[in-house]
């Protein structure tokens, strides 16, 4: 017993050597800085909403604003070309408003996400060179939490008799995983400084419910695609 626990120690020990010797850190780089999400955002049509108030037919969709929060990734190189970089970042919040019909601009509700992304990446020119261009592709996975429906949609749902006053109104999203595609580059200010711009694109798709006490009243696929921006400081430990 005392030697398997003796031997397990010293497992760990050597992993843990190994993923912070100097060999192994100067492999990684982390970029901070601005990264903004911007929606090319379309969806299905609020097809209830539109019968029960008496809108014409297919003239009501809903659309997400962009979001700005502080983008954190990190590289790891695993040759002088090939890369893998993980995305992160602070929650974003995105308002959620119906686009289109005689009730365009009224707020749906609201919505957090975070948007971490897995990232293939290939990085062009000398492994010494200052400027190093790249592209990736990868995996995106969006949590989304903290969803609240608006007071102004639950006014609305009241006003054309949709919901009673004492109802409970609540908006969900359905969690979404799809592609991710990436290109960008990073400058180098110094051995160990830099600077790390980038833009992508992902492919997030989710389904919205509008709910009356429970109840699944108002479906709405979305589609929110976003470019997403980000520029920032370099940090490369060498």
């Amino acid at each position: 017993m005392h030697n398997n626990k003796r031997t397990s120690a010293l497992q760990l020990s050597a992993i843990a050597a190994a993923l912070f010797s100097p060999l192994a850190l100067a492999n990684f780089s982390v970029n901070v800085g601005a990264i903004n999400v911007s929606p090319n955002d379309d969806s299905s049509y609020l097809n209830v909403v539109e019968t029960v108030a008496g809108l014409p037919a297919n003239s009501a969709k809903v659309g997400v604003n962009s979001n700005t929060q502080l983008g954190l990734t990190f590289d790891y190189a695993l040759d002088d070309h090939w890369s893998v970089q993980l995305i992160a970042a602070t929650p974003f919040s995105h308002n959620i408003k119906v686009k289109g019909s005689a009730v365009d601009g009224l707020p749906v509700g609201k919505t957090k996400h975070l948007p971490p992304t897995l990232l293939a990446q290939y990085n062009f020119g000398s492994v010494n060179a200052d400027f190093r261009p790249f592209v990736g592709a990868g995996l995106n996975y969006t949590l989304f939490f903290s969803e609240k429906a608006a007071p102004e949609l639950k006014d609305t749902l009241v006003a054309i008799g949709a919901a009673q006053a004492g109802d409970d109104v609540s908006l969900s999203l359905k969690n979404s995983v799809g592609i991710a595609l990436q290109a960008g580059f990073n400058y180098k200010l110094s051995d160990n400084w830099g600077l790390h711009a980038m833009i992508a694109w992902a492919d997030i798709d989710t389904d919205a419910m509008v709910k009356i006490n429970g109840a699944n009243v108002q479906p709405v696929d979305v589609s929110i695609d976003p470019t997403i921006v980000m520029v920032g400081l370099r940090y490369s430990f060498r």
